[in-house]
């Protein structure tokens, strides 16, 4: 095969058989097709597209391009979570320990923040002496050991996605549903669960803008899974407004202990509960939505599931103690709260100005390699719809100094939209796909 007539047959808007995705792979993975041309071929990809069968195979041929570690040959049921991401998003760090809490174990690798999107692997490492980075032998005998394993992502594990994110990241082209889809479900596969539930978010606050768009990107994984054999499920969930109330490291994993006592916010709770429902059906613990809703409730009242995140927490070197008394985590120097500019309902927050924000005191990334202040970041004091009169408490910003704090306030109330009528806040969940 040569790499140019691919790129021309995509080009014209061929379709690459399953033969000649795998050589693309393989071949690009190995180093012998350069960068210029991979370029060429995704931009390509991103004019023309991909069908179904292309997408399917292009995601195991990147699953297939280095280690895979196939949990659930080892433990069954095994689930995975994945979220697009978002400003706020702390889902995985109650969900995880819930759903091990309910018996059911949790193989989970989890990313860093870049961007306006917080990650996971950022927010664990709040806590002292917590290893996100684990060998695969340690990764396997903590979940063996304790049934659920949170853990950075491995770079032996679909490398060629690793390589491909670069390129498509200097060159215009992230916002492919086929890309996007292939990239994710890639590492779910490497990773090898029994069954994976996804978060695809929409709004200002995620990648993708529309609910259409989200809805296209939840089903192209959803086929990808079932083609593959992995029980694939897509909830698609709002980010019009941050998620909770806290956007940062330290006070969203604060926030997480919070929902996992049954005292968090009532959006995120709410969000974060039906989401372990949701996998409690899925590996067939409960029979159906009420059964499971009630493993999840007892999880949390009998103290099961955060006694569960304090034990990964441990097991992974962490300090349980910031787990149990989660004002022992890094606290910010200077708070200050901003008030109310004026009287009124809000009817809208700017998701991603409010992460962006966030980033600049130091709680995410401007590029990849950034180092994260985990003690920064924002507390929302109201959401949409909430009326507030001129002067009350609006959002409290947790800095480094006082010039940072001073810097960012008038962002801050940028991102917010006033009305003198009452205003509804839509709902979270827009839809579910199933297989």
């Amino acid at each position: 095969m040569q790499t140019v007539e691919l790129i021309a047959k995509k080009r014209d808007g061929g379709t690459f058989s399953s033969e000649e995705i795998t050589w693309l792979i393989e071949h690009y993975t190995q180093g012998s097709i350069p960068d210029y041309q991979m370029a060429a071929l995704l931009m390509a990809i991103y004019l023309r597209g991909m069908d179904a069968r292309e997408t399917s195979d292009l995601t195991l041929a990147m699953a297939n391009s280095g280690a895979q570690l196939r949990v659930n040959t080892q433990v069954s049921p095994v689930i995975d979570k994945h979220s697009t991401g978002g400003v706020g998003d702390k889902v995985t760090l109650a969900v995880a320990p819930l759903v091990a809490a309910c018996g059911v174990a949790v193989g989970k690798m989890t990313g860093r923040g870049l961007g306006h999107t917080g990650g996971t692997a950022d927010k664990l490492e709040s806590v002292d002496g917590f290893h996100v980075e684990l060998s695969r032998d340690d990764f396997m005998r903590i979940l063996h050991e304790h049934q659920i394993v949170l853990a950075g992502q491995s770079n032996d594990l679909a490398p060629a996605d690793g390589k491909l994110y670069a390129l498509r990241d200097v060159t215009g082209i992230i916002e492919s549903i086929p890309l996007i889809a292939s990239s994710i479900m890639s590492k779910k596969l490497a990773i090898g669960a029994s069954h994976l539930l996804l978060d695809v978010k929409f709004g200002s606050g995620a990648f993708m803008k529309t609910v259409e768009q989200a809805r296209q990107l939840a089903q192209a994984m959803v086929e990808i899974g079932r083609e593959a054999g992995l029980h694939t499920v897509a909830a698609i969930t709002s980010m019009e407004q941050p998620l909770g109330r806290a956007i940062g490291n330290a006070i969203e994993l604060a926030e997480a202990i919070d929902i996992l006592h049954g005292k968090g916010p009532a959006d995120v709770s709410e969000l974060c509960y039906h989401e372990a429902a949701e996998l409690l059906v899925m590996t067939g613990k409960a029979t159906n939505e009420a059964e499971a809703d009630q493993l999840v409730t007892q999880a949390i009242q009998s103290g099961a599931a955060v006694k569960k995140l304090a034990e990964v927490i441990a097991a992974q070197g962490g300090n349980l103690q910031q787990i149990e008394h989660p004002e022992l985590l890094p606290a910010a120097p200077i708070r200050v709260m901003l008030a109310a500019p004026r009287t009124g309902y809000i009817a809208a927050i700017n998701a991603e100005g409010i992460g962006l924000a966030s980033m600049s005191l130091g709680a995410g990334r401007f590029k990849k390699g950034d180092p994260i202040d985990h003690r920064t970041g924002l507390i929302l004091q109201a959401k949409v719809g909430d009326y507030l009169t001129a002067g009350e408490p609006l959002i409290e910003i947790h800095a480094r100094n006082e010039q940072e704090a001073q810097d960012i306030q008038a962002s801050l109330l940028a991102c917010y939209q006033w009305s003198e009528n009452p205003v509804q806040a839509q709902p979270l969940i827009c839809d579910i796909i199933r297989p």
